[in-house]
């Protein structure tokens, strides 16, 4: 599996501060890591990186909001956010 492949993707956190955190994959700045945005706290501009062994991966997204991320446009952050929020429970902090 390409990086490219992952951008889109729902993980969710298995370790550290933010463990059971879901996320949004935006990039991968290395092999292993991957940054992670939930359009909360941590935003497309200001990501989460996190070691891709601490990650399970879940789910994909559909292919608009997997394209307003990779655009790189200004609702991305809203776009997450809601569809995080409209499909799983969202663990707050």
């Amino acid at each position: 599996m390409q990086n490219n492949d992952l951008i889109g993707k729902v993980v969710l956190s298995l370790s550290g501060r933010d463990k059971d955190h879901l996320y949004i994959v935006i990039d991968s700045d290395k092999a292993e890591n991957l940054l992670l945005a939930n359009g909360k706290n941590k935003t497309v501009s200001n990501p989460k990186k996190k070691n891709i062994k601490h990650l399970s991966f879940i789910d994909d997204i559909d292919d608009e909001l997997k394209t307003t991320i990779i655009d790189n446009k200004k609702n991305a952050d809203l776009k997450i956010k809601r569809f995080l929020k409209l499909r799983y429970i969202v663990k707050e902090g």
